[in-house]
């Protein structure tokens, strides 16, 4: 560190920032920063939009999140009265000890589960390594909470819509076309209940936040690096994954060891924004610089993979992210924004071109998915066809909803996916959880002052935002992992904002 605080390019910088704050731009962007923040501040239209809704409002004190939350602490109660009983013995015990010493840092635990099972490559990984990860994780959490009362799962805090839609995930097991087909997928939203359950329940400081951020990274740094390495190896143009006629010359699109360029490429939007949150949170420099360089790979990694939704849903995802955590410096992300696009790759701003090409047979091939899946809609508007792309893939068949060339595989919109498999309930239920986490943590993040908790949450949300968008052209849970990343982010949005409230002693009524 004392080198490079001694080195040139330190200097410089630290030179060029002086003159930059001394500059006529500096005043020109900070005035102008200035006003968006006042017109941010005493907008009518985001007033609104912030203010909580009465059933959000009324939840943690409601009979029913009381309930449920009795029903899922019962066990750790029972172990925790056990403990009381026979505390004598459970403390001569070192293993015991032991346990509930890993049991109270649940968090830590979590952490490197995340860095372990997001580094498995497709050809070995195996979706039950996520729910036997997360059962792991909350029989760990309940040693904790066998030796320590405080310490309960927190239902409160994840909130009422991801209940109901976790709930309308089961219906569409009992509702299904084909109930067998089914369960099978039951079982991959299960993994992410718990996920969400674990995360939001253990995480307490800012520092837990951090670390589980940090396992996030460790994905993208390892994943990023890997899909460079397939660049620079060279990869065969798949027929399947791009159009040859409309993108000539274009490579082959990286994919790591995802599968899929599109998987990839929406891993990368759910934690990139985590990465950031922390290049920007890290108060030593040797972290700052380690973090910054895994955004670097991470970012030339997505533009690899030539994935054009991921690249819009990042972009607003950046965009949210400035805005959230200082809008003053939206002038000059614009700026920064135009000045970057000359100097964009040939294939990238190709392939930028084709969005919206009707020539483009991957843009042309989503008509008749869309398509297939609001007929699928029509017939069935308030149950869906079941849960799971198997189950809607066999209704379709079975009524010959879908007409093209290509197999159906899913609707390729996140929004009509959600609802045709797991009914009305499941979409209102879903949309209603996004925009109510989205909202509560850009309220958050405008009270809070600054700190880790709040850059953390703020990335979170900015992520979600981006998957959101992304899925306008995409579904994706089409694979299970990614689905368990994506209620990753959800829950760190939730925790962040706990965090937050803790620390500040914030209201969000206020």
């Amino acid at each position: 560190m004392t080198l490079l605080r001694e080195s040139y390019l330190y200097h410089l910088w630290t030179m060029l920032l002086s003159v930059y704050d001394g500059s006529i731009v500096h005043r020109i962007l900070a005035a102008v920063g200035g006003w968006c923040n006042r017109q941010i501040d005493g907008s009518r239209v985001l007033r609104v939009l912030c203010r909580e809704g009465a059933v959000a409002r009324i939840w943690p004190d409601s009979c029913l999140c009381r309930l449920l939350t009795w029903i899922i602490n019962f066990p750790g109660a029972l172990l925790h009265r056990l403990y009381s009983a026979l505390q004598l013995t459970f403390e001569d015990s070192f293993f015991a000890r032991l346990a509930f010493a890993m049991g109270e840092e649940t968090a830590i635990a979590q952490s490197w589960m995340i860095m372990l099972l997001w580094v498995i490559p497709f050809s070995r990984w195996n979706n039950a390594y996520s729910l036997m990860g997360f059962v792991l994780l909350l029989v760990l959490f309940h040693a904790g909470a066998m030796h320590r009362e405080t310490m309960r799962l927190d239902l409160a805090d994840i909130g009422f819509y991801p209940l109901v839609f976790f709930g309308a995930v089961f219906l569409g097991v009992l509702l299904s076309y084909a109930p067998s087909l089914s369960l099978r997928f039951l079982f991959y939203h299960i993994s992410a209940a718990l996920c969400v359950l674990v995360t939001v329940s253990a995480v307490r400081t800012e520092q837990d936040l951090k670390r589980l951020a940090a396992g996030g990274a460790v994905c993208v740094a390892v994943s990023g690096a890997y899909g460079i390495v397939q660049r620079m190896q060279g990869i065969e143009v798949n027929a399947s994954f791009v159009d040859l006629k409309v993108n000539a010359g274009m490579p082959g699109r990286v994919y790591s060891f995802f599968d899929n360029p599109n998987t990839f490429a929406e891993v990368l939007i759910l934690l990139l924004p985590l990465v950031l949150a922390l290049v920007l949170s890290s108060r030593h420099l040797v972290s700052k610089a380690a973090a910054a360089g895994i955004f670097v790979v991470g970012v030339a990694a997505l533009g690899m993979t030539y994935s054009r939704a991921s690249w819009v849903g990042i972009a607003c995802a950046m965009a949210v992210m400035v805005f959230l955590w200082k809008p003053k410096l939206i002038p000059a992300f614009i700026l920064l924004c135009c000045l970057a696009v000359p100097f964009l790759p040939t294939t990238i701003w190709n392939r930028i071109l084709t969005i919206g090409n009707p020539a483009d047979s991957s843009t042309a091939s989503r008509v008749p998915l869309y398509q297939a899946a609001l007929e699928v809609i029509r017939h069935r508007p308030i149950s869906g066809a079941g849960l799971g792309t198997a189950a809607t893939q066999a209704y379709i068949r079975d009524y010959n909803l879908y007409h093209a060339e290509a197999p159906f595989v899913h609707s390729h919109n996140f929004y009509l996916e959600v609802w045709i498999q797991a009914g009305l309930l499941g979409v209102v239920g879903f949309v209603s959880s996004m925009l109510w986490n989205i909202k509560r943590s850009a309220h958050t993040i405008r009270r809070c002052g600054s700190s880790a908790a709040r850059t953390i949450t703020c990335g979170a949300a900015s992520a979600l935002c981006g998957a959101m968008v992304c899925g306008l052209a995409d579904y994706l849970w089409n694979y299970p992992r990614v689905m368990c990343i994506f209620w990753f982010v959800f829950a760190m949005a939730l925790a962040g904002t706990k965090v937050c409230f803790a620390e500040k002693n914030l209201d969000f009524a206020e």
